[in-house]
């Protein structure tokens, strides 16, 4: 039983073996002929990839390029006050050769050239000085080219490979000059600043704010660049986008500037040499600021030759020059308000303090004169200012002493920068009994103090500077410092910052020697006998100030000044100031106006004074409504 048994499981287990191999068979020659069928499909594929369209493939793998194209960020628009656009972005059209794309490069240049109407020379020249650059990087051959050139280069580009137009948004100047002091200009990036870490992320060809705000807000103006990834063919054409990201624009800038009113200070000094700044007393925000000569802001954007700059910086008038921050000059009778404050506050003098004038003072056996030949009789602290008595000036200077006035004209911004924020600043010169010494080694001499004492020898000053001073005797002693932009807006609303006035310090004089001061200061103008009263025709608006004539050329002692100012050359003339706010109670503008060479204050610079402050508080406009 035991052996048939075994016999049986013996049959049942190769009967068992020949079933699994035929079922493994056929699933062997299954598989084996999926691969097949793969296999087939691959060759055939392949077949059709190089047989039937390779010459299709060969010709786009020969012929297409990706090309990684930089996408520049417009600037930030600038606006004034009122949010008329004074700086915007055009386009601008420039010409690059991508040397690794052109088929003959000698035939390319000479018809380039013909093209743009430039010696073939110039184009050999900048692909010499870019051969380091490498082949597929496009270098440029001319900047912003004009509608004609451009033209005749589209017409042609179909048979110029390697020839790349690039659009770039270009600085455009609405009002080309006015304002250009103060907005400033761009020029090209500098090998050396590209290092800097001021300008970090920036790339060689940008253009960077040189002057004014376009400089010290360069953070805020430039904007990000950005970039795309493109496909395109053997001519430079562009085929499709393959990735792209899109650039971030320069945040815009709202001014503090009406540019009404400063079209109406650039006009007051058309013809002239000088500055003209106009003030907010209540905050310090600055309305006007005008600067002659001016300069062509456009022509930094189309790019100037050696011979243009040469010519541009050594013009004798200097016109790159803000006169309103970076001239100081001798303040003359505007300071005696500062005087007069001084020696109210220490006690020198009382409102009723009167002292002679019979023309001159003798000190130390010499006559210094007053500007009135005959001299003003017994005059007040107020009257000596509405007549600008130099006599009584020199007696308060001497009782106060040249450091004293020092310590006043500091209180009031003088002698230092007023942190407006712009390139440039002068902080202009008060001076001091220890500043002489150690300047010119020698001790501070008494008849010194008579000079300085009516704004003349050592005391300089700014246009802004003197501004912000009257602002500040207007406003009964707060001084503000200077600022030029009142908001930075970005691309959403969280984006906006709105700057505000800072208060620098609020000067320590009473409130009746201020008030004491603005009578004086107002009956200038409105009193028969001030020295600006003939010169300001219009009452409609009470305005305050001061005339000051600033000697340019000492005169020797015992000169006819009348002979003088008539016989003296045009750069020996005297500088004319005047310096007002208006109205005279709760003042809304402190205007400065510096004429160079301009002679009297009263009748040069007071009447220009008076058109900016009517243009501001009549809207706009230079006359009355």
């Amino acid at each position: 039983m035991d052996a048939k048994k075994k016999k049986s499981e013996i049959l049942h287990l190769v009967n068992w073996e020949v079933a699994e191999t035929t079922v493994f068979q056929k699933q062997y020659f299954l598989l084996a002929g999926l691969m097949l069928l793969i296999l087939l499909v691959y060759l055939l594929r392949l077949w059709h990839l190089q047989i039937l369209e390779g010459s299709k493939y060969r010709y786009q793998s020969e012929n297409n390029r990706i090309r990684l194209e930089d996408i520049p960020a417009p600037r930030g628009i600038i606006f004034d006050r009122n949010g008329i656009p004074l700086v915007e972005n055009r386009p601008a059209y420039h010409l690059l050769l991508i040397r690794e794309d052109v088929q003959d490069m000698d035939q390319t240049i000479r018809e380039l050239a013909q093209l743009c109407n430039k010696p073939p020379e110039e184009f050999f020249g900048i692909v010499e000085a870019n051969k380091t650059t490498p082949k597929f990087m496009p270098i440029r051959l001319v900047a912003d080219l004009d509608r004609d050139c451009l033209a005749r280069i589209e017409a042609h580009k179909v048979r110029l490979p390697g020839v790349v137009i690039q659009l770039e948004p270009k600085r455009e100047y609405r009002w080309n000059g006015t304002a250009a002091h103060l907005i400033g200009y761009l020029s090209e990036i500098t090998e050396a600043e590209l290092k800097s870490e001021d300008y970090e992320g920036y790339f060689a060809g940008e253009d960077i704010g040189r002057f004014g705000v376009e400089s010290a807000f360069e953070k805020y103006l430039h904007g990000k660049r950005g970039g795309r990834q493109v496909e395109v063919d053997a001519i430079g054409r562009r085929m499709r986008v393959l990735d792209e990201v899109l650039p971030i624009p320069g945040r815009n800038l709202w001014l503090t500037i009406d540019i009404e009113v400063q079209k109406v200070a650039e006009s007051c000094l058309e013809g002239s040499v000088g500055g003209i700044v106009a003030l907010d007393p209540n905050n310090g925000a600055v309305l006007a600021m005008a600067s002659r000569p001016t300069f062509d802001q456009e022509q930094f954007i189309r790019g100037l030759n050696k011979e243009q700059w040469q010519a541009l910086s050594k013009d004798p008038n200097h016109p790159l020059l803000n006169r309103c921050i970076g001239s100081a000059y001798p303040p003359g009778s505007t300071y005696k308000a500062i005087v007069a404050l001084a020696a109210l506050k220490e006690g020198m003098v009382t409102p009723e303090t009167n002292f002679g004038c019979p023309g001159f003072l003798y000190f130390a056996g010499r006559k210094y004169r007053c500007w009135r030949d005959r001299g003003h009789g017994s005059v007040d602290v107020e009257r000596a200012l509405i007549q600008s008595c130099d006599v009584y000036f020199y007696q308060a200077g001497l009782r106060l002493g040249v450091d004293r006035i020092a310590q006043y004209a500091h209180y009031f911004g003088l002698g230092e920068r007023t942190g407006i924020g712009l390139k440039g600043e002068n902080p202009g010169n008060i001076p001091t009994a220890a500043w002489k010494k150690k300047v010119f080694h020698v001790p501070w001499q008494k008849g010194e103090t008579l000079s300085i004492a009516i704004g003349q020898g050592f005391d300089t000053a700014t246009p802004l500077q003197m501004a912000n001073a009257f602002a500040a005797i207007g406003n009964g002693g707060k001084l503000w410092q200077p600022f030029v932009v009142r908001r930075i807006e970005g691309g959403n609303s969280d984006e906006i910052d709105e700057m505000k006035g800072k208060l620098k310090r609020t000067i320590p004089v009473d409130a009746r020697y201020f008030q004491v001061v603005q009578k004086g200061l107002c009956g200038v103008v409105q009193d028969e006998r001030g020295t600006a009263h003939s010169a300001i025709k219009d009452r409609s608006i009470p305005i305050s100030g001061k005339t000051g004539t600033a000697q340019v050329v000492k005169l020797a002692e015992g000169a006819n000044r009348k002979l003088a100012a008539k016989m003296a050359k045009l750069t020996e003339r005297d500088h004319a100031w005047f310096v007002a706010y208006a109205p005279s109670v709760d003042p809304k503008i402190a205007v400065a106006v510096l004429v160079e060479h301009g002679g009297h204050g009263s009748s040069t610079a007071a009447p220009l004074a008076q058109r900016v402050i009517a243009a501001y508080l009549n809207g706009g406009a230079a006359e009355p409504k």
